[in-house]
């Protein structure tokens, strides 16, 4: 019965640190321009956008109802998806987000 509540538990709390996550890639997607994502050579703003969305709403249904199985499956590959966005395709759309080098001279910064 103590491991059972401990285990819905330790779900719980780390199905809520996943949709944190899951929340914050999908808001760093909102909030980037499609044009950066070309630049950055990714994939485009609307295949980040829908793989954000669907892992957000993953993870709202894993809190809904957690469980072990198929949804402890599908849990892990929207936290993983939400993951690959905010190691891999962040920094590469957030590199050069206006997209020239204003403020600077041909002989370095102001």
């Amino acid at each position: 019965m103590i491991t059972y509540l401990l285990t819905n538990w330790l779900l719980f709390a780390l199905g809520l640190i996943a949709l944190g996550i899951q929340v914050w890639a999908l808001v760093e997607c909102l909030r980037t321009k499609p044009a950066q994502f070309e630049r950055a050579d990714k994939r485009t703003k609307g295949f980040w956008t829908a793989l954000t969305v669907g892992a957000t709403l993953v993870g709202v249904l894993f809190e809904l109802s957690p469980g072990i199985g198929f949804t402890l499956m599908l849990e892990l590959a929207a936290v993983t998806a939400s993951s690959v966005y905010l190691a891999d395709v962040r920094p590469a759309v957030a590199t050069n987000p206006r997209g020239g080098t204003r403020g600077y001279g041909g002989y370095g910064g102001w």
